[in-house]
């Protein structure tokens, strides 16, 4: 769903170009999240994790695609263990249980890809 944050960051960013790392901040203790496209095909959300926050296992009916902006990620994906640094992704493929811990405060845009 569209709420007026998302609108205002879309205003922001349309046809023109932006900094991923500056559209979204961290705050202390806390996981942000900015949606900056949600379509029925699929979505993109920036995310800032502060070190020590967590997304518990859960899995996903889509595929998802993560690229980190800054810092390392450590992600679970269907029990291995990936660390990923600003500049690399990672695909975590739908059905498959997956988990999100900031060991470090990273910040990693989040595609989802909807299947039909």
């Amino acid at each position: 769903m569209t709420n007026s944050n998302t609108i205002k960051i879309l205003e922001e960013i349309k046809a023109r170009a932006a900094f991923l790392n500056e559209l979204v901040q961290y705050a202390p203790d806390s996981i942000v999240s900015k949606i900056l496209l949600d379509k029925p095909v699929g979505s993109l959300t920036l995310f800032a994790f502060d070190k020590g926050q967590r997304l518990s296992e859960h899995t996903s009916p889509y595929d998802a695609v993560v690229q980190i902006i800054d810092g390392t990620a450590e992600l679970t994906i269907g029990g291995q263990t990936v660390f990923a640094e600003k500049g690399q992704i990672v695909v975590m493929p739908a059905g498959i249980p997956h988990a999100v811990h900031a060991k470090t405060a990273f910040k990693m845009l989040l595609t989802m890809i909807r299947q039909k």
